[in-house]
C-alpha cells in the first residue's frame, strides 16, 4: 500500500517546475506568514514545496483553528498573518471580517459549495465525518444509522470525541443548523452522559478505537487512511458514514483566506492559486487522503466516493457560526 502514495506528488511537482511556473510565481517581495490551523505533520510539506517552487520566504505559525481565530481577533489590524488556513469553515467564518476578497479566478477553481458566498475565503480539500469503529467488536450492521442514536445507554463508555477540536465543533454547528438548538443541547447531554473519553484530537481517537480502548469514535476520514498507510490491513478500524446522513456524514472544506492587512497580497494569492494547482491537490489527495476540489485530480481509491455519501444539504454559510457552537458547548460543561 506504501509504494502507491509516495510518488505521485513528488511526480507532479517535477512537471510544475519544469513547466516553469515557479518563475511565473515570482514576486517582488519574498515573504509570507501563514496562520495554519491545519497540523504541521500534513500540511508542512507542501507548504515548502510552495516555498522551494516560488522562493518565497514562508513563515507558519502552528496551533488549533479555533486557537488562531482567537489570537487573529486579539491582535487585530497588527496582526502579522497573510494567510489564515483554517481546518474548517467555523474558524474562516470567525474572523471573515477581517478577510479581504478573493479574486475571482482563483474562487472559480472550485464548486460554489466549497468556498465562502462572499469570497472572503476558497476550500483547499474536502473532508468527511465519519464514525470510526473497532473491527474486531463491531461490524457495520452494530452501527447506527444515525449518530443521534450514540445516546442510547448501550454505547456508555464506549465512545471516544474530541470536544476542542475544530472539526468537532463544525460538526455541532451542522448539528445546531439541521436540527435546532435544543435537540443539539439533547444529543451533547445525552452523549455526556454516556461518559465518552476525550481526546485532544483525531489521531489518538483512531488508536484508541483499534486497540480496543474504545469501541467508535467521531474524527475525520483521512486520519484512518494514514493509520492503514503505516500498519497495514490489520489494523482493527474502519469507517462508517452513517446510512441516514445528517450532521455525522457532513462534508467539509479545509480553506483559506487572505488577511485584509497584509502586506504580502501578490504572495497569498499566489499560495491560495499553488494549493489548488495540480500539484497541490493531487497532495492532498495521494498523501493526506483528502477529497481534492478541483477537476482532473485523481481521488484515492481508498475513499468513498462522495457521491455515495448520504451527506446532508447544509451550506459551508451554515458551518461558520464557531462562537454560537462553543457558547452551547460551554453551557452544556464540555468545553470550559
Amino acid at each position: 500500500m506504501r509504494s502507491k502514495r509516495t510518488l505521485p506528488w513528488v511526480f507532479f511537482v517535477g512537471i510544475f517546475l519544469t513547466l516553469g511556473l515557479a518563475t511565473a510565481c515570482g514576486s517582488s517581495s519574498d515573504t509570507l506568514t501563514i496562520y495554519s490551523g491545519r497540523s504541521e505533520s500534513l500540511v508542512d510539506p507542501i507548504i515548502k514545496q510552495f516555498g522551494d517552487a516560488t522562493g518565497i520566504k514562508v513563515k507558519v505559525k502552528y496551533a488549533n483553528t479555533p486557537q488562531l481565530a482567537a489570537t487573529l481577533q486579539e491582535e487585530g489590524s497588527k496582526t502579522p498573518a497573510d494567510v489564515f488556513f483554517a481546518q474548517d469553515p467555523g474558524g474562516l467564518g470567525a474572523v471573515e471580517d477581517m478577510l479581504q476578497a478573493i479574486p475571482q479566478e482563483i474562487l472559480d477553481q472550485v464548486p460554489n459549495w466549497a468556498r465562502s458566498p462572499e469570497g472572503k475565503w476558497v476550500g483547499i480539500s474536502g473532508r468527511a465525518r465519519v464514525i470510526v469503529y473497532n473491527t474486531d467488536n463491531l461490524t457495520e450492521e452494530d452501527l447506527p444509522d444515525d449518530i443521534r442514536d450514540f445516546t442510547d445507554p448501550k454505547w456508555k463508555g464506549r465512545i471516544g470525541w474530541p470536544p476542542s477540536n475544530a472539526s468537532f465543533q463544525t460538526m455541532v454547528t451542522a448539528m445546531r443548523s439541521l436540527w435546532g438548538e435544543e435537540k443539539t443541547r439533547q444529543w451533547l447531554d445525552g452523549v455526556k452522559a454516556n461518559k465518552p473519553k476525550e481526546f485532544p484530537k483525531n489521531t489518538p481517537i483512531v488508536a484508541a478505537v483499534a486497540s480496543g480502548e474504545i469501541d467508535v469514535g467521531f474524527v475525520n476520514h483521512y486520519y484512518l487512511h494514514r493509520f492503514l498507510a503505516e500498519e497495514g490491513e490489520d489494523f482493527a478500524a474502519r469507517n462508517y458514514h452513517p446510512t441516514a446522513g445528517g450532521p455525522g456524514s457532513v462534508i467539509m472544506v479545509a480553506g483559506a483566506g487572505i488577511l485584509s492587512t497584509s502586506e504580502n497580497r501578490g504572495n497569498a494569492e499566489k499560495f491560495l492559486d499553488f494549493m489548488l494547482s495540480p500539484v497541490a491537490q493531487q497532495y492532498f489527495a495521494s498523501q493526506t487522503f483528502e477529497y481534492p476540489l478541483v477537476e482532473g485530480v485523481t481521488v484515492s481509491q481508498l475513499l468513498t466516493p462522495l457521491s455515495e455519501i448520504n451527506q446532508p444539504s447544509i451550506s459551508m454559510k451554515e458551518l461558520a457560526d464557531l462562537e454560537g457552537t462553543q457558547k452551547l458547548l460551554r453551557d452544556v460543561g464540555i468545553i470550559p
